[in-house]
This record gives structure tokens, sequence and C-alpha cells, in this order.
């Protein structure tokens, strides 16, 4: 990050700093993602949403909920009966979540504050598991994966959508200008720029879509498919639990 040394996965530093860095964007959270990609994450959300599977009267954990657009997706989906609980380790992030729950009406849901790496939840307690541009920032992505597998219901369904990095131009060369040149420039005018240059970062460090699959074997999830959207900018990974 401009002006900081990124700390190791295997720092005790980084899911700190990665906290704070969400907590002092949370107000801009939102519209930099518009602008970012054009409002196309809204039909990504609904995309990683219908790859859940979710009927009335289910359950649904969202992991890294954010400011809850999926989160809320996922509700709109186990109406009536069901209930969905979203979860983020930042606070700010899940006051706006609260509020976009309010300003909508929507019945059975909540927000809460939750370690990803150790969740607070009973094993095989939901139908469903979801994260939306979330895991590429956990401390130990294999730990995440394995929480999030416990918590599933035997046939459960979990969801990873998250960025991945074209390897074919000229995609893959557009994605390095955007994501090199663009994002950080769009970041200057949040109030941390510097989370904007750590985006880049972690897109880069994350496994492709074929090693994902392969983390999230490993975890216990079978049956695992995978969707690559936007010419290859976005995978939306699905699997069920064994």
């Amino acid at each position: 990050m401009a002006g900081t040394t990124k700390p190791s996965r295997d720092s005790a530093q980084f899911a700190g700093q990665v906290n704070r860095m969400f907590d002092r964007v949370a107000g801009r959270y939102d519209a930099l993602n518009s602008v970012m990609t054009a409002g196309l994450h809204h039909r990504w959300r609904e995309r990683a949403a219908q790859r859940a599977e979710l009927e009335p009267g289910e359950s649904a954990l969202d992991i890294c909920c954010g400011t809850g657009d999926l989160t809320l997706e996922l509700a709109s989906r186990v109406a009536p009966g069901g209930h969905v609980v979203g979860c983020d380790f930042s606070e700010p992030m899940l006051d706006l979540a609260r509020e976009k729950a309010r300003d909508r009406g929507t019945d059975g849901v909540r927000f809460e504050w939750a370690d990803a790496l150790s969740l607070p939840y009973d094993a095989g307690r939901f139908d469903a598991v979801t994260v939306g541009f979330g895991v590429r920032n956990l401390a130990d992505l294999e730990r995440g994966l394995a929480e999030m597998a416990r918590v599933l219901r035997p046939g459960g369904r979990l969801v990873v959508l998250e960025i991945t990095q074209p390897t074919r131009p000229p995609l893959s060369t557009f994605f390095s200008l955007w994501f090199d040149r663009i994002v950080p420039l769009l970041g200057s005018f949040s109030e941390d720029s510097e989370a904007y240059t750590y985006l880049p970062e972690s897109v880069r460090s994350f496994p492709n879509p074929h090693r994902l699959a392969e983390l999230m074997h490993d975890a216990g999830i079978e049956r695992i498919r995978w969707t690559v959207l936007a010419g290859g900018i976005i995978a939306i990974h699905s699997g069920i639990r064994g």
C-alpha cells in the first residue's frame, strides 16, 4: 500500500489493518463500488444469490457482508419464514447494512459482528453460506473456507463471488490498466485512498478460479462449479457440503 509496508498474510497485523481500512472507507464504499463497476456489482450479487438456490423458509449466512447488498438479496429469497444473517468485522459497514434493512422494511434479516476465521455459529446451522468480494481479504483463506463448510448443513450450498484476474489479452491489458491505474485514482477521491491501492494487490495475490475450487474441495465442498463473468474479471464458485 502507498506509504506503508503491506503485512504478510501470516502476520497478526493483517486482519487488524484490513479491518481498520474498511472502517475508514465505509461511508463511500457503495458509491465507489458503483463507479468502479458501472453498477454491475448489483447484478453479480443477484447471480451469486441465485446460485445459493434458497427456498422460502430456509436460512443463510452472508460472510464479509459489508453494507449488506448480498445479504438483503438472500433475504428476499427465503421469505416468508426464512432468516438470513449478515456478518462482518467492520461495525461502520454493519451500521450501513442495518440502515438499508430498516429503510427497505426487510424482515428476517439481522447483521452482527463476527470473525470469518472463527464463526460464532453452530456446526450445520445454515442451508447456504455466501461471501461476496470478501474471501481475498481473509488472513487465512483455508481456515476461512473450513469455517464456511463447518456451519453449513450437509447438502448445504456454499457460494463465493470474487474478483479474478484475466490471463489473456486484450482483457488482461484492460484489467491491468483499470486496477493498477484507474482504481487507485478513483480511490484518491475517497477518505482513504490507501484502500484502493490495496484492492489490486489483493486481486493479484488471490488464487485463480481453478485453485480456489481445489481449496473449496479441501474444505469439504463437493460438486464445485464456477462461472466467469464480465469477460474474465468476476468468478462465482458454488458447491455442496458433503
